[in-house]
């Protein structure tokens, strides 16, 4: 048998190559929109893609079924409640599908959604103990799908939770315990708030160590597993929908036009959206006016989807060399408007579009923070965090709300924004100066810095 688990830090994903080495045919589950990689790994194994299966309709990045479709002729499939409006083939819950020796065993495990799947492979067809299960989002390494991310219409999250209980009761920890779990996401994903950087386990791990897995009582269970999840990126609907649909397919080689800073300024004058993605040093050093940081060495296609939306246009600022691929992690989350991007390096040749950001210090923002009369503190982590400690007087707008809740500040007023660490502050800094916010300084090193200055 031939197993890959293709791991995408930037968006915490797991996706598959399962194939059958006799046979020679093959099927990728949960695939990212850009498909060369699954393409290359089946030829460099001598396999045919037959069949990309998902294991339901993901929130958090634009799956690649369609472009895998165009690229290899495989078939898409999807459990049998799943309602795509595309053709594709509906597997019934119990139902197998036989590459040769090596057998798919579809179990409908409903809960994270309700069309969500998990897939057990033999690598034997008469083997009574499963090589793995592929989990999608019901179970992960340390933590279960949350059941709360409302993309399903007409099932609430108590419903959601309900179903959840029972398929990992039912239908995964039936399991024998050396069954390995292969999740769908890993650690960093909004799809869960404890999962571990471990990309595989076992039946029998998981079942000692999960917390959501200790549960008895299914109101327990609901209670602790939508307690405390971070707030979902306003994209994660958009894509849900988008999944399911029919839409144009990704060309993954073709670059974004190059713009000139001048051209750059004047489509951010009608509305276009500056993204620069440098790190947030770099950029407060100097960017076009209006431009929003977010930086390549976070969680770039996330964080971006969370401060613009999916139906603006966007122009790139970004070293040279780098565009294709700051097209391409944006197109991960269905973000396709990209109308050109700008190097950086032209930055110095249009001084009048250029500004710098403020950053300060952790000892200079105690400073102001004790000596300047009506300053906001502006804390944008997510609830938990602030919860563990904030600074006194800070309101907590977490950075993925804030394009929704900019309404509760005062433009006019002195601002400071910070986070962990500085990466967040840095995108929120600039989403506020481009919303016409007049002083606004954000903190290098974040609030743990903060707490070794005071």
């Amino acid at each position: 048998m031939i197993f890959e688990q293709f791991y995408l830090e930037c968006l915490s994903h797991a996706s598959y190559l399962v194939g059958d080495e006799k046979t020679g045919r093959a099927v990728v589950i949960d695939p990212r929109r850009d498909v060369q990689q699954y393409v290359d790994s089946a030829r460099e194994h001598g396999l045919t893609i037959e069949l990309v299966l998902e294991t339901h309709f993901h929130a958090d990045f634009l799956s690649g079924h369609l472009e895998m479709a165009k690229a290899t002729g495989a078939k898409i499939g999807y459990g049998s409640i799943a309602s795509p409006k595309f053709e594709a083939k509906l597997f019934a819950d119990g139902e197998r599908y036989s590459l040769g020796d090596v057998t798919l065993e579809i179990r409908h495990t409903p809960g994270h959604t309700p069309e969500s799947i998990s897939i057990v492979i033999y690598e034997h067809s008469r083997d009574a103990v499963p090589y793995g299960v592929l989990t999608g989002d019901t179970l992960f390494i340390g933590d279960v799908g949350r059941p709360d991310l409302l993309v399903s219409v007409g099932k609430t999250s108590n419903e959601l939770g309900h179903l959840l209980f029972a398929s990992l009761r039912d239908k995964l920890l039936t399991l024998p315990d050396s069954t390995r779990v292969y999740p769908a996401h890993g650690a960093g994903s909004a799809c869960g708030k404890n999962l571990s950087t471990e990309t595989m386990s076992t039946i029998g791990e998981q079942r000692r160590t999960n917390y959501a897995l200790q549960f008895t009582n299914i109101d327990d269970f609901i209670d602790v597993v939508t307690e405390g999840q971070p707030p979902a990126p306003g994209y994660f609907i958009y894509d849900a929908q988008l999944n399911s649909q029919d839409r144009a397919v990704l060309d993954e080689h073709v670059l974004p036009t190059r713009l000139s800073v001048d051209e750059v300024v004047k489509l951010s004058s009608t509305g276009t959206v500056i993204i620069d993605t440098r790190d947030p040093q770099l950029f407060a050093t100097g960017h076009i006016v209006g431009s929003i940081n977010v930086g390549f060495a976070g969680r770039y296609a996330e964080y971006a989807g969370a401060v613009v939306t999916p139906h603006d246009d966007i122009v790139i600022v970004t070293e040279g060399g780098q565009e294709l691929e700051a097209k391409v992690r944006l197109a991960r989350i269905g973000y396709d408007r990209v109308v050109g991007w700008c190097d950086v390096a032209d930055l110095e040749k249009s001084p009048l579009s250029v500004q710098q950001g403020s950053r300060l210090t952790a000892k200079d923002f105690v400073q102001r923070n004790e000596s300047v009369v009506g300053l906001q503190v502006v804390d944008v982590r997510n609830e938990g965090e602030f919860k563990l400690g904030s600074v006194d007087g800070a309101q907590n707008v977490p950075v993925v709300q804030l394009p929704n809740r900019i309404g509760e500040l005062n433009p006019n007023l002195p601002t400071v924004v910070y986070c962990a660490g500085g990466y967040r502050s840095s995108i929120a800094a600039s989403l506020l100066r481009r919303a016409g916010f007049v002083d606004v300084s954000d903190v290098l090193g974040g609030f743990e810095s903060i707490v070794l200055a005071r």
